[in-house]
């Protein structure tokens, strides 16, 4: 019992400091893990806010170069409603891979890297953290796979609203001037003006400030958009006179300048207006047609330039968060196991401890029988003498 006592004794002494062990050890693994999570967090952070500048950067210089991408399209073109849709059609998804690509060579390959690389710093920072037989089989518990980012630019219901104008505008008519000069919105204006002669188009109100309230005038007071308006208005309510007044002006030009050079002119505007008519062909309908898509189209991915921008940085969050993720999962994984060793230590101390109390107890007795049999053994053989 004495020798079972003194083995106990050393046993437990040897379980209690391999407990502590593992106590530090687990406090360690703990300690070290929130602060490897605090700076996983700030890395997660810095390399997404990266993605999503580059690949704002990217797709705004893809979009300024849109016009070069819609003109390596190429497919059967015709006026037609049926031909014309087939032909949004594929020139959206021509759009769509053709941007997904460039954006993909512009930008896959450096955010793999930056991704790649802070990767393989997580894992060498958790693996201090890790059981020696875990660490070499941690590049097969957490792969480090090809990245491939998402753009989903979805150029089908993005440019769903657009609507082509390819029908013949002859460059020197009324309508091409107007709106050369005042622009699309004035020019809709003015062209609504002429066509509803009852549509009032509205002009400040005519005031009369007093001599000590009324500023110096300048350039800057009159807006280029409301002196032309009320101009290219005047001018248009003289084309709709009178033939009398027509007869008149025309009289007074054929008076001034000479009816050859009349003529000339008119044959001039004539011969102009009938080489656009001719050249305009099928071939320049989709020239205007990829031109006004181009417009149409950079409009439209502008908006959606922060979108995307954000969709792929939330892509490279989700793939960073998943792999930490996976080897905090392994850590907890060694927590346990500690915490497991801990709890079993705990109990074997305790056996330890009823095994030394027992083994004391009837080493004890043992000792009590065996003074009691001398003591016997003493006063048997003091009688038998």
């Amino acid at each position: 019992m004495d020798a079972i006592n003194v083995a106990a004794a050393e046993k437990r002494v040897h379980s209690m400091e391999e407990r502590e062990d593992q106590k530090d050890r687990l406090d360690f693994v703990r300690n070290q893990l929130n602060v490897l999570t605090e700076d996983t967090k700030e890395k997660i952070k810095r390399v997404t806010e990266e993605v999503e500048s580059k690949v704002s950067s990217a797709m705004t210089d893809e979009i300024c170069r849109l016009s070069v991408l819609v003109d390596e399209f190429y497919s059967d073109f015709h006026p037609s409603p049926q031909v014309l849709k087939l032909y949004k059609t594929e020139l959206n998804k021509h759009i769509e891979n053709g941007l997904g690509k460039n954006l993909a060579d512009r930008c896959s390959s450096e955010v793999n890297q930056a991704m790649h690389q802070s990767q393989q710093e997580m894992i060498e920072n958790l693996k201090p953290l890790l059981p020696s037989g875990v660490q070499n089989q941690l590049h097969l518990l957490i792969p480090c796979r090809r990245f491939d980012l998402s753009y989903d630019l979805n150029c089908h219901s993005l440019c769903a609203d657009f609507q082509e104008d390819i029908m013949f505008h002859f460059s020197l008519g009324w309508s091409s001037l107007v709106n050369r000069f005042l622009g699309p919105k004035q020019a809709q204006r003015v062209l609504l003006g002429l066509a509803d002669p009852n549509l009032q188009i509205p002009r400040p109100l005519a005031t009369t400030p007093s001599a000590a309230s009324l500023p110096a005038a300048t350039p800057e007071s009159v807006s280029h958009d409301e002196f032309m308006v009320p101009l290219v208005m005047s001018l248009a309510s003289l084309t709709s006179r009178t033939s009398m007044s027509i007869i008149v002006v025309g009289g007074v030009i054929w008076r001034t300048i000479g009816w050859k050079l009349i003529s000339l002119s008119l044959s001039m505007y004539g011969l102009l207006y009938l080489y656009e008519r001719l050249t305009w062909t099928t071939k320049a309908k989709e020239r205007a047609f990829k031109q006004q898509f181009v417009n149409y189209a950079t409009e439209k991915l502008q908006m959606i330039v922060s979108l995307t921008s954000a969709n792929c940085s939330h892509q490279v969050q989700q793939e960073m968060a998943t792999t930490f993720a996976r080897l905090c999962q392994q850590v907890d994984i060694t927590q346990k196991n500690l915490e497991n060793e801990i709890a079993r230590l705990s109990k074997e101390i305790d056996q330890l401890e009823n095994i030394q109390s027992n083994s004391r107890q009837l080493r004890n007795k043992a000792i009590h029988l065996e003074n009691e049999l001398d003591r016997f053994t003493k006063h048997f053989l003091q009688k038998g003498k």
